[in-house]
């Protein structure tokens, strides 16, 4: 994995060609990060495959993050893999105050680009986010609820979901709840 200055010229180098597209690097537990505009994500992560130095070809992970009630509330994480170098790479597009919303159901969702088209093992773990997160992927092919029902009401995996669901009743409680199947 980079070292914390090579990530520092990773960043001047992916600023040059695309200006402000990298926020800041983060360098904790010995992983190395980039944090970035949401908006530039297809942008840099291009810059990351195809550069000649870098050549972070598999994207191994894509996940979200709900950092509730801290601002800015959500994340996407993209884990990239230099296969040649066994280095890894996280790329964190931090949504701040989103540019874009999509309404769903009477709820204004974020909206980030579909990496897809780029990495293809993104398709799954795109619609896994948005299953459990509510983040939009703009321009997936295919993005609809993968793990929940389609009818499905709420983004489970979020901090300020209700935590609850029905009781388990077992076999052994029969006697204090007879008729439960029912």
């Amino acid at each position: 994995m980079p070292d914390a200055p090579g990530l520092e010229l990773i960043l001047a180098e992916i600023n040059r060609e695309h200006p402000g597209a990298v926020l800041d690097t983060s360098f904790d537990r010995e992983q190395a990060a980039l944090i970035i505009d949401p908006a530039k994500v297809v942008e840099v992560l291009t810059w990351l495959k195809e550069s000649p130095g870098q050549e972070y070809t598999f994207l191994s992970s894509v996940h979200g993050a709900d950092h509730f009630p801290l601002t800015p509330r959500f994340a996407v994480h993209y884990e990239l893999l230099n296969r040649e170098r066994y280095e890894r790479l996280r790329v964190k597009a931090v949504i701040a105050d989103p540019a874009k919303v999509m309404e769903v159901d009477g709820e204004l969702l974020p909206v980030v680009p579909s990496v897809v088209e780029l990495f293809p093992t993104a398709d799954f773990q795109e619609r896994e986010v948005y299953d459990f997160f509510g983040i939009v992927f703009e321009g997936h092919p295919d993005l609809r609820r993968i793990l929940m029902p389609e009818d499905y009401v709420g983004w489970p995996q979020r901090r300020d979901f209700p935590v609850g669901g029905e009781p388990v009743i077992f076999t052994r409680d029969e006697v204090t709840n007879p008729g439960w199947w029912q």
